[in-house]
């Protein structure tokens, strides 16, 4: 192992030495090309003309002038239903045997397409965050250790001409041959469905590994984190993994959580930030100097960006038709866009469900800034899930509490709209108080808020439960770990429910 773990040293090194970063602009062009050409003769293809489109002088712009904006249920209803059907040559050349399950933080189950050409371009984008890791300055002995995926089960439902799963399990049922020396917890854990039985195993086997680095969402690897140590009766992690030295977040952000993670720790961990989502691997972190994720430009995904302002995007949360769309080199740095994809799955100027905001367009570095549905605009207050981690990190500074999940609705009460929070702690405070400080953070900064606070919005309320709650919520109606994510806002008549099921009171 100590072998294997210089050579891969040594040839992440090499291959940084003489390679490059692609030049976002041109990459985009190319793989906008390569993406038409290979899906020309499908029935997508053909209906919008993708030969034509080729053919002009401006393919981004024919592109974005032909085929209109899609989400999930214009993309399904319209076409991908057929790939469920048996059809083939749909959106993308050939059949479709894998289908992602989307257990975001939407109540209706999604059928995503995974196609081949996916599962290797998540494979490619994978092994560029291992070449990054060259700049992380990790010792030859890092790469002999092993490393825990915490995702969902890869024990996959089988269907007539397809099976199905969630993309951690799909990715993770189709890792290389010679990963498997290096991943854990191994293919008979990992295709284990029920949560607790699987942390149980994990907590079983743990003192048998050496693991150098997890990946997982953090709400979920830091229960299972605590599961171990309390079945070794542990001080921290690092009792029994003593060379883990990297943590591989993705999908929401890691900062709420790193507080209360790192008391289950020793000492800090590099901490990398990855993005794959359903529909692809969409970014990862390359360098330790920034919190951004790199977009992967150069692998089977065409971004587009849309400026997520209340004239684009309508109370659904959907795209306006019409409203001006732009490429990454017309996208400017510290906005906040709607994230469009089009990818070797067949998605088509595909609304991902995520806003983001160009940090560094040279690197095209990004930062996920909330959901186009997680966006509370009831009475004008126009609030964006960014703004309100603002408001909740201000209230951690406060009451020094860790808030690791919260939940708002506008909802109407008496003939009049309030805004009401329930807060997932482990540690009691005042509510009153701390609807004051977040409703004095929310009017300091974001002028919508304000105004509507003098007009339809009467009062803010804040309710408080042990984060437990949110978690038991998550098992009952969505799923507990994997990929499974808790949303930050709802409407109502679903948020009504959730404060029942909880039992919230102020």
């Amino acid at each position: 192992m100590a072998l294997l773990g210089g050579v891969i040293k040594k040839a992440i090194d090499l291959n940084g030495l003489v390679s490059r970063e692609p030049n976002p602009v041109t990459a985009q062009r190319t793989v906008l090309k390569q993406l038409l050409k290979k899906a020309r003769l499908t029935a997508f293809g053909m209906h919008y003309n993708f030969t034509g489109i080729l053919a002009s002088e401006d393919p981004i712009r024919a592109f974005q002038e032909r085929v209109p904006v899609f989400d999930y249920d214009a993309m399904y209803d319209a076409w991908w239903q057929f790939l469920l059907k048996g059809h083939q040559n749909v959106s993308w050349p050939g059949g479709q045997d894998y289908f992602a399950l989307s257990s975001g933080t939407t109540s209706n189950k999604k059928y995503i397409p995974v196609t081949e050409d996916m599962i290797a371009a998540i494979k490619k984008s994978g092994l560029q965050q291992v070449l990054s890791l060259k700049n992380f300055d990790l010792p030859t002995d890092f790469f002999e250790k092993q490393i825990l995926m915490l995702g969902s089960s890869t024990s996959l439902l089988k269907e007539i001409d397809h099976l199905e799963g969630e993309i951690s399990g799909i990715s993770a049922a189709n890792i290389p041959g010679w990963f498997s020396t290096f991943y854990k917890p191994g293919a008979e854990i990992a295709a284990i469905e029920n949560w607790d039985e699987k942390v149980k195993r994990i907590a079983e086997e743990a003192a048998g590994w050496d693991i150098g680095s997890i990946s997982g969402i953090p709400s979920w690897v830091e229960l299972m984190l605590k599961e171990i140590i309390a079945y070794h009766k542990l001080e921290t992690i690092h009792d029994i993994w003593p060379n883990l030295q990297v943590y591989t977040s993705g999908g929401v952000a890691f900062e709420p959580y790193r507080k209360s993670m790192e008391k289950l720790l020793a000492r800090p961990l590099i901490y990398i930030d990855t993005y794959l989502a359903s529909e692809g691997y969409i970014a990862t972190q390359k360098r330790p100097d920034t919190s951004s994720m790199a977009l992967i430009v150069n692998n089977g995904i065409f971004f587009e960006f849309v400026p997520f302002l209340e004239e684009n995007i309508d109370e659904e949360g959907r795209v306006k038709p019409g409203v001006k769309v732009l490429a990454l080199q017309e996208a400017a740095e510290n906005t906040e866009y709607v994230l469009l994809i089009s990818t070797v799955a067949g998605a088509w100027r595909y609304m991902i469900g995520d806003t983001v905001i160009i940090t560094d367009k040279k690197r095209s570095e990004i930062q996920i800034s909330g959901r186009t549905k997680h966006y509370l605009n009831v009475v004008g207050e126009q609030l964006s899930v960014q703004k309100m981690n603002a408001a909740v990190q201000k209230l951690e500074q406060e009451f020094d509490v860790e808030v690791k999940e919260f939940i708002a609705a506008t909802v109407s009460e008496n003939e009049q709209y309030i805004m009401r929070w329930v807060v997932g702690v482990n540690k009691k405070f005042d509510p009153a108080q701390a609807a004051t400080i977040i409703d004095t953070e929310l009017s300091a900064n974001n002028k919508n808020y304000q105004v509507a606070r003098t007009k339809s919005l009467k009062g803010l309320e804040v309710e408080v439960v042990p984060v437990e709650k949110f978690y038991e919520w998550s098992e009952e109606f969505k799923k507990l770990g994997g990929q499974a994510k808790i949303p930050r806002v709802m409407k109502e008549e679903e948020f009504n429910e959730f404060r029942n099921f909880v039992g919230a009171s102020g």
